[in-house]
């Protein structure tokens, strides 16, 4: 995958050179530039911003240096252009698997009190939003997705099981994990999970995955078609009022 990113904060994106991420750049998996829009504004002090028409608080982003910037991009490796918005379609598993399959994705990201609509209007394909509240900037919402999307990205990851049996990967929260001492702090490790038996292993993940879901996030579970054991073991749970 491509990723062209509108910001102007390059260099906040020099995070993605740590980690997994890196691993896949240096492989490149994945490729990623981050165009700096204050290079494209048209004025002596490269300002990219002015007051909003109409009055009102603080400053909003110009369009014309960032029409400049997207129209410096090889049109074949534009792909589909994102805007980082709190008002956009909020951000899931499903959207990020969808996101991954594509070879080309442009990312703009606003500050202040955003970006002209007129750019959104005729150059973004689609506004995502990463959660119900705001940030100084898009540059840490896109760096969420990226890292979201690349993990589906065939070869990004060491073991692909790591994102298949992820939280969310099947609608449901990851149940507890543990590892090595047996006993901390007076705590022990559920005794299953020592017992080598695989079959009853398995059972006891699947089994706190969805206890997990039920107590932390309940919502997620009308989403789910649950199976007949699924809904007996709810049944059992509500009543007995585990939460």
């Amino acid at each position: 995958m491509n990723i062209n990113i509108l910001t102007i904060f390059p260099e906040i994106f020099e995070v993605l050179n740590s980690g997994v991420l890196s691993k896949a750049i240096k492989n490149k998996i994945i490729s990623f530039d981050a165009l700096d829009i204050r290079k494209n504004a048209s004025n002596k002090h490269n300002h990219i911003d002015s007051k909003p028409y109409g009055g009102g608080e603080g400053m909003v982003m110009s369009a014309e240096p960032i029409v400049k910037t997207l129209k410096q991009i090889d049109q074949k490796k534009l792909g589909k252009v994102l805007f980082m918005s709190p008002q956009g379609e909020r951000l899931n598993q499903n959207k990020v698997i969808s996101l991954s399959k594509l070879k080309n994705i442009t990312i703009i990201c606003g500050r202040y009190e955003g970006i002209d609509q007129r750019v959104i209007d005729k150059y973004v394909d689609e506004e995502i939003s990463v959660g119900d509240f705001v940030l100084s900037g898009g540059e840490y919402a896109a760096i969420c997705l990226i890292d979201a999307i690349s993990r589906h990205i065939p070869g990004t990851l060491g073991n692909k099981d790591s994102y298949l049996k992820d939280t969310f990967s099947n609608g449901l929260l990851k149940g507890d994990v543990y590892t090595k001492p047996e006993n901390f702090d007076s705590m022990q490790v559920p005794e299953v999970l020592l017992s080598g038996n695989h079959k009853k292993i398995e059972q006891w993940k699947k089994e706190n995955s969805l206890l997990k879901t039920f107590t932390k996030r309940p919502d997620l579970l009308k989403d789910i078609k649950l199976t007949k054991k699924q809904k007996k073991l709810l049944e059992e749970w509500a009543s007995k009022a585990i939460l």
